[in-house]
């Protein structure tokens, strides 16, 4: 026997009044609140934070997203401070939570429990715990560093023989200073064991220096830019100490210009780039040269500005005799006639206009004063009047007659045998007809009358309880 199949939107009995059950908003996010927090509870969830908001409160507040969606999640005060100030937008995380919903907005969100920045954020949080740790050193003390030679003769090169580095720095090399001789050293630049591989060439150059008294001016460290991964050879511990210990002044140029590596605090100079190195190790040989072309320069320019200044002398003189030629005169004169006559052809032409304008506009404030216009304008304006008059008096009349009503209506409501039909009743004394109002002046053995809805009783006062 088939089933018989029903749609997905045939509800059936279940829109029945009897049988459906009515949540009120609050209501529904408080249950789906438990059912979200029983069913899942504390999660981990990875993704990019975007949106991020700190509070004054000392709460921060953001989103983390993926390709397809994202979640709200809420940082509360008392965090961590250290991965509170590196949560920044953009970066990857890894965060524990407890999966919740904000029942005022109906919204789920993650209360965060636990951060754990991944990629470039877990590299930046151990580059800053080395920096710090060998700041405190005196690595990075400026009274540790040394200045470059002005005039050097031979530099050693630390870097890969195959990178783009090494390219740019020969290339400028020779074209400002082609006498100058470079040495070599080839290593690896990136991956695991590199910077121990650096750190060696470093005591390499400098036992080489030892032996050789003047075999070396000074050391050059250098590769092309990458991400933060490739270039963490050069934040390495083992480096660092290497370059710190060096008797060679040590160049850091790695990277772009806003990358910032432990080489490049503790070296005596960096360089933003490569090229920037090579032009920064020759600025000494070429700023003599700069000096005798500046020189030259000076000499011309001050010849040039000579004859340039004698040059507007002449053309101003000449400029001023072609003005005081009688013809520019004649010429001046008569161009000033000619611009006269027109502007009086065009003020006689505006007056023209203005002229006709005017009787046109009399015309049309004649037409607007016609005594036939005022006695209509009259009239209508009277018709509209006492039909205002009209309908005022009967406005007028119909709120009397609802004053009237709603006062009548008051009086009979107030009225004594209004009063007494509510089972009320009014006591006097019988001689006098005064209405006794308080029981102190009531004796014992005293005829009072009570007046009824219906009827009247007289009666003698036993006795007074005051």
């Amino acid at each position: 026997m088939s089933r018989k199949q029903h749609s997905q939107w045939e509800f059936g009995d279940l829109l029945n009044s009897e049988s459906r059950k009515v949540y009120t908003v609050t209501n529904l996010n408080r249950a789906v609140k438990n059912l979200i927090e029983n069913q899942l509870g504390s999660v981990w969830v990875e993704g990019q934070i975007t949106g991020l908001r700190r509070q004054a409160s000392g709460h921060i507040y953001f989103s983390i997203k993926d390709e397809k969606g994202q979640i709200n999640c809420a940082l509360f005060r008392g965090f961590s401070s250290n991965v509170q100030s590196l949560l920044k937008d953009g970066e990857l995380v890894l965060i524990r939570g407890d999966v919740t919903i904000y029942e005022p907005r109906g919204q789920y969100q993650l209360i965060v429990r636990e951060v754990e920045l991944k990629g470039r954020g877990a590299l930046q949080v151990q580059f800053e715990k080395l920096k710090s740790k060998l700041d405190a050193e005196g690595l990075f003390a400026a009274t540790n560093k040394v200045s470059l030679p002005l005039y050097p003769n031979r530099i050693g090169i630390i870097t890969s023989d195959s990178g783009a580095a090494l390219r740019d720095v020969v290339n400028v090399i020779q074209r400002r200073y082609s006498s100058l001789e470079l040495v070599l050293v080839s290593c690896r630049v990136q991956g695991d064991g590199a910077s121990a591989e650096m750190a060696n060439a470093v005591r390499r150059l400098n036992d080489w220096e030892r032996n050789h008294k003047g075999s070396l001016d000074l050391i050059l460290l250098t590769r092309g830019g990458g991400s933060m991964e490739d270039l963490w050879a050069f934040n390495e511990e083992i480096l660092a100490r290497a370059i710190f210990e060096s008797d060679l002044p040590v160049v850091s140029a790695i990277g772009h210009e806003i990358d910032f590596l432990i080489t490049d605090f503790v070296s005596d100079v960096r360089a933003a780039t490569p090229s920037a190195a090579a032009e920064l190790i020759t600025e000494g040989v070429c700023s003599k040269k700069g000096f005798i072309e500046d020189v030259f320069r000076r000499v011309f320019r001050l010849v040039y500005d000579k004859a340039s200044n004698l040059r507007r002398e002449l053309n101003h003189s000449l400029h001023r005799l072609k003005q005081a030629h009688p013809e520019r005169k004649l010429m001046a004169s008569s161009q000033m006639l000619d611009e006269l006559n027109n502007d009086l052809k065009r003020l006689i032409k505006r007056s023209i206009e203005m002229s006709e304008y005017r009787i046109i506009e009399l015309n049309r404030r004649l037409l607007i004063q016609s005594p036939d216009r005022f006695v209509k304008r009259h009239k209508e304006r009277l018709s509209w009047l006492l039909r205002r008059l009209n309908e005022a008096s009967l406005k007028r009349l119909e709120a009397c007659r609802s004053a009237y009503d709603k006062l009548h209506g008051n009086i009979l409501l107030l009225s004594p045998e209004n009063t007494l039909s509510r089972g009320y009743s009014i006591t006097s004394d019988p001689r006098t007809g005064e209405i006794i109002r308080d029981s102190k002046r009531v004796q014992s053995g005293q005829t009072i009358s009570t007046r009824l809805k219906e009827g009247e009783i007289i009666s003698t006062v036993e006795r007074n309880q005051n």
